[in-house]
């Protein structure tokens, strides 16, 4: 089953997608948000389309403590309308600390000091890592 992983944020939406098989997740694309336009759902679903996705799984915004904070509706809610679109299945994963994980993924691989500071990489690479863990947990459970 191919998933798509989303990071969303106010200023970019990091896109990942596993392959065919479920078990491999690779970061896919940043879209960049302008301010006090609608959410990207539609560029979302054309990717989705285009991948051939049949799950979503969208990064939740917990606060330290777990619990949901005024963000998570809104995610909540463009999660939803995109898996609705999309005519599959969503899953909401906790995602803290996955931007801090992904920094430090990203700074590691050996990039010149302007690539690996760019934003559009870091967000890429936490759906990467948001998506890794659904698919990770979901192999346990199988």
């Amino acid at each position: 089953m191919r998933a798509l992983g989303i990071d969303y944020g106010r200023k970019r939406v990091g896109l990942a997608v596993s392959d065919p098989t479920g078990t491999i997740a690779s970061p896919l694309d940043t879209l960049v948000r302008r301010a006090g336009k609608r959410p990207p759902i539609a560029k979302m679903e054309a990717i989705g389309i285009e991948v051939g996705v049949e799950h979503v799984v969208m990064g939740l915004p917990l606060d330290l403590k777990g619990n949901e904070t005024e963000w998570c509706a809104e995610v909540r809610d463009v999660g939803e309308r995109l898996a609705g679109r999309l005519g599959v299945e969503i899953s909401f994963i906790d995602e803290r600390m996955t931007s801090v994980r992904a920094e430090r993924a990203v700074r590691s691989i050996g990039l010149p000091k302007r690539e690996r500071e760019k934003k559009v990489r870091i967000d890429a690479a936490a759906a990467q890592l948001i998506l890794q863990a659904w698919l990770d947990r979901q192999a346990r459970t199988s």
